[in-house]
């Protein structure tokens, strides 16, 4: 018998590429909030995502500054930093200054896959739904108005704890599975902390086979070194295969996971 499968997948690297929106917006940040004394290169949000607790980008942003001022001898303390005047930076460079008509960063990022990709894993047999660390705002952008989905499961940012917390991922399966109570559970990820979720899931459902896909996102693919490098840290995260494009985990792909 033909194991079912439940394929959830994360947004940002993944469906979209952020590299120059959420990425960028984190950047602008801690530029701003650092009276643009530092702005963090790629590889070093990379190095700050890798240690797998700094999936929200608004936090990231904030302990990037935090780490700045530290290096300057200032203790946290000190800085009294607030965090909701930083994600109401973010939100104004990723976003747009206006949150009604969206014109920031979001608007232009490039999509990673196709709908026609889902419509062939809906034709295997094999249900689907995303679980993001992205507000539901934004994931809906993308989900509904840029690939015309027709409310897709979704859990975001609002709905569920933050990754590596697989609170979401259990509820995205609740939603998905239908009485498929002994299908596979693949999780599409492009962080430490996406792998690490399915870890966790698999500690606490260990009745069920838990199986993490690591996706490439396009900013690491520019230099083989890095390449290889970001796939290692995944690999090494819990990643049971290592894609350079979300397409590639088509229903042959998913069928051998399954066999391996």
């Amino acid at each position: 018998m033909t194991k079912k499968a439940i394929a959830i997948f994360d947004i940002d690297g993944v469906v979209r590429d952020v590299g120059g929106s959420y990425r960028r917006a984190l950047a602008d940040t801690v530029e701003y909030f650092t009276n643009n004394a530092y702005r963090p290169t790629s590889l070093e949000i990379d190095q700050l995502k890798s240690e797998g607790i700094w999936n929200n980008d608004w936090e990231a942003s904030q302990e990037l500054i935090y780490r700045y001022f530290a290096a300057q001898g200032k203790s946290r303390e000190q800085l009294q930093l607030d965090y909701n005047t930083i994600v109401a930076f973010f939100q104004s460079r990723y976003r747009g200054p206006d949150p009604e008509n969206w014109t920031g960063y979001i608007c232009d990022e490039p999509l990673l896959l196709q709908p026609s990709y889902l419509e062939q894993l809906t034709q295997a047999g094999i249900a689907w739904g995303f679980f993001s660390g992205a507000t539901s705002g934004s994931a809906n952008y993308v989900l509904q108005k840029r690939l015309g989905l027709q409310s897709p499961v979704l859990i975001a940012m609002e709905d569920a704890p933050g990754k590596p917390d697989p609170t979401g991922l259990f509820a995205a399966v609740t939603k998905l599975e239908k009485g498929l109570e002994e299908s596979v559970v693949i999780y599409v990820g492009d962080t430490v902390a996406d792998m690490y979720t399915v870890t966790k899931a698999r500690e606490i459902q260990p009745h069920r086979t838990w199986i993490g896909v690591g996706i490439l996102p396009p900013h690491v693919q520019e230099t083989a070194q890095r390449r290889d490098a970001y796939a290692q840290s995944l690999i090494d995260a819990g990643a049971a295969v290592v894609l350079s494009n979300v397409e590639q985990l088509n229903p042959e792909q998913i069928q051998s996971l399954f066999q391996g």
